[in-house]
């Protein structure tokens, strides 16, 4: 019956809405430092089996394909796309880019939890300390490093040591030690937010290191990393998905004609 048509498009129709939502969220992200664009995945929906493949006909002769009807399309999935954003130069001392693998480990003053970012816009706070650049909650780098008041200048070397340069002194001054961590399956982070990533036993346990050791990336100072959003390919998943929509949309005025016309045969 035209009955199913309606519920099979639904389906289509709810589905290409949830990717319409991810494409939106990426294209609304496109100017996000360190943001990783997402995809959605399908898959089809169980199917209604009338005749099995290899069913037996009046001879007993097993036939070669069977009679199934799928019932639509469900979202399955939404996958982070974990390639490498294009590095802008900024030029300034606490900004710092991951080129490579890896994330900035970051302790939440909240709840005392860790949490992993690509964002590298650092700040100091009121009391010396690295924070991320951030209105709303001053995270702290983990380990946490002090830069002294009288501090001249901030170096931020490519394996993570950060040293400072002081009035009266020849050499610099070492401070403390940037760390990365890495996951078996970085996919399986939690998005929480504000640029931030949460461990999960999907993602696994964190793997901390210095940035340049075991495959973790390294650090470029005066740089940032930004989004690896195509805005082109993503204005063209823009347009397929809404014609898809609308495809869907007249498969159920199509099965609503047919059953006004079955409705009107009675009369």
């Amino acid at each position: 019956m035209s009955v199913q048509t309606l519920y099979t498009a639904a389906t289509g129709m709810g589905a290409m809405e949830t990717k319409l939502d991810v494409i939106a969220n990426n294209l609304a992200n496109i100017n996000t430092t360190g943001f990783k664009k997402d995809r959605a995945n399908f898959e089809d929906l169980l199917y209604r089996t009338e005749v099995y493949p290899g069913a037996r006909d009046a001879t007993q002769t097993p036939t070669a394909v069977g009679t199934q009807i799928g019932l639509g399309v469900r979202v399955t999935s939404t996958q982070t796309d974990q390639r490498q954003g294009t590095l802008q130069q900024t030029g300034r001392d606490l900004d710092i880019a991951i080129e490579g693998n890896g994330y900035l480990r970051v302790l939440d003053p909240l709840t005392q939890e860790t949490y992993y970012t690509r964002a590298g816009n650092l700040d100091i706070n009121a009391n010396g300390q690295l924070v991320i650049g951030s209105a709303q909650v001053g995270r702290l780098l983990d380990p946490p490093i002090q830069i002294p008041p009288d501090a001249t200048a901030v170096v931020i070397n490519s394996n993570g040591e950060v040293m400072v340069r002081q009035p009266g002194a020849v050499e610099l001054a070492i401070q403390g030690q940037i760390q990365l961590a890495q996951f078996i399956n970085p996919d399986g982070l939690l998005k929480v937010g504000q640029n931030m990533y949460g461990q999960t036993d999907a993602s696994g346990p964190e793997q901390p290191n210095n940035p340049g050791q075991n495959g973790l990336g390294v650090l470029r100072q005066g740089n940032l990393e930004a989004s690896n959003v195509e805005p082109v390919q993503e204005l063209i998943d823009l347009i397929t998905t809404q014609r898809a929509f609308e495809l869907n949309s007249q498969a159920v005025q199509a099965g609503d004609q047919i059953m006004q016309n079955i409705s009107n045969l009675r009369r």
